[in-house]
């Protein structure tokens, strides 16, 4: 049963859908539930079999769990809840009030007590905020064999058992990481040391910023990253799927941003129309008000305009071309930061390569601007007057200017913004576009006045 042809109208349907025995995955389970109101939702999943509800509650795509848990009866959402992982019912919690969550809380034992508020008082975003503290470890001493009777035991309630940790018999320490391919090849009366990977683990504190956690576990093809603290006991582990989660959670906050608005921080159509006006209102509002600065730069050079009427004609063209080079220079730096190829202390390289790339980029547009007018005057489609060269030198030399000025403010942007502590990404195209507007048509008629002054201005 495909989930693109399941009507979401009825609850009666909904719930045959997502309790269908047959070939119907936990994923389109999620998506099914996520179409139906919290209530409807909640009463699904308290009939349903506890394995399968727990395993849906503890995908990270199921929005609103923490509504549909706070509708159910207590017993029953405390069931659930004691089924789940304890680092995605650590985001749960987070996330219901504070009495709700208290209440639930207090149905833990003091060992998940602990685990669970040690992973709610990381910050978000960091390794301690999206590990998991449901790892397999064994002490150095243990054999083969060993380990793979605990394994057997703990792999259900355990987030994964690809990797194996190894602690040492007094402090506790990480020494080694035993992956389960080696585990299964070791001879059985082996100590575990024998098959465990040479050197020391590669590691995160738990305060890491999760982009770094990303690119270690990519740089070093991992499944599991282990998380330490200061003195090298383990406090959990973040695995590549929590990494992608929240990685692709932040690309969209970003590309919201980017687009020149606040991250909505729901999906498109949950939103409310309310929240949506003011999600994208101020932002609107405050390039209009940039953008008014443009026309407050054209009265000041109206004498100028009325002069020379032709002017007007590549004033679209000169403004849309610094944007354009601005907006691409503010991309390919957010990324480069976003990725760590860049950091802060970069920006003079960046600034020496985008002066030399802005020019050149300025050139090639300026020629084609050149032959634009040179082609409609002799063949003409246009008659841009008796100094119709200066007009082609104006707009060739306006949009070096221009075009160099843009890549020049749109890589530097993301520097200040992450100097000041906010997100690069808040460098949206829109917020350069407008500032190189601005800039843009003072360069244009500057330019404009040392080149026509005494024929046309």
């Amino acid at each position: 049963m495909n989930i693109n042809s399941f009507p979401m109208r009825a609850g009666n349907a909904a719930r045959a859908f997502i309790n269908n025995n047959r070939a119907v995955t936990i994923a389109e389970r999620v998506e099914a539930l996520n179409a139906v109101d919290v209530a409807e939702a909640a009463n699904i999943l308290a009939k349903m079999p506890e394995e399968r509800a727990v395993r849906i509650l503890d995908r990270p795509e199921l929005r609103n769990a923490h509504a549909i848990l706070e509708v159910m009866g207590n017993a029953d959402a405390s069931r659930l809840l004691h089924g789940m992982s304890n680092d995605r019912v650590a985001d749960v919690l987070l996330e219901m009030d504070i009495d709700t969550r208290a209440r639930l809380f207090a149905t833990f034992d003091e060992h998940a007590r602990v685990a669970i508020q040690g992973l709610m008082g990381y910050p978000p975003r960091t390794a301690g905020g999206i590990m998991t503290t449901e790892f397999v470890s064994v002490l150095a001493s243990w054999t083969v064999a060993q380990t793979l009777d605990h394994v057997r035991q703990v792999e259900r309630s355990r987030e994964t058992v690809y990797a194996i940790y190894v602690l040492d018999d007094e402090t506790h320490v990480l020494l080694h990481v035993v992956t389960l391919r080696r585990l299964i090849t070791g001879e059985p009366d082996a100590c575990i040391l024998t098959v465990a990977q040479k050197g020391t683990p590669v590691t995160a504190p738990p305060l890491m910023k999760q982009e770094d956690v990303a690119r270690l576990i990519r740089r070093h093809d991992l499944l599991a990253l282990p998380v330490v603290d200061d003195k090298g006991h383990m406090l959990g582990i973040v695995t590549v799927d929590d990494v992608i989660d929240t990685m692709i959670a932040d690309t969209t906050e970003d590309a919201q941003k980017f687009g020149g608005m606040e991250a909505l921080g729901q999906p498109y159509m949950k939103i409310s129309f309310g929240g949506m006006i003011r999600k994208r209102a101020g932002w609107l509002a405050a390039l209009f008000l940039g953008e008014m600065l443009t026309a407050s730069a054209m009265q000041h050079f109206e004498g100028e305009l009325e002069k020379a009427v032709v002017l007007t004609l590549f004033i679209p063209l000169i403004m849309s071309s610094g944007g354009n080079s601005g907006s691409q220079a503010t991309s390919l730096i957010i990324r480069a930061l976003a990725l760590g190829e860049l950091k802060l202390s970069d920006w003079w390289r960046v600034a020496i390569r985008e002066l030399p790339t802005g020019i050149v980029l300025g050139a090639i547009l300026g020629l084609v601007g050149f032959a634009r007018i040179v082609l409609w005057q002799n063949i003409g489609l246009f008659d841009y007057g008796p100094h119709w060269q200066l007009v082609a030198l104006t707009v060739f030399a306006a949009l070096i200017g221009i075009v160099t000025f843009g890549s020049l403010a749109g890589s530097m942007l993301p520097f200040v913004l992450q100097k000041l502590r906010l997100d690069p990404a808040s460098a949206s195209a829109p917020f350069v576009a407008t500032l190189v507007d601005v800039t843009g048509l003072v360069i244009y008629f500057s330019v404009a006045l040392l080149i026509l002054s005494g024929t046309m201005l």
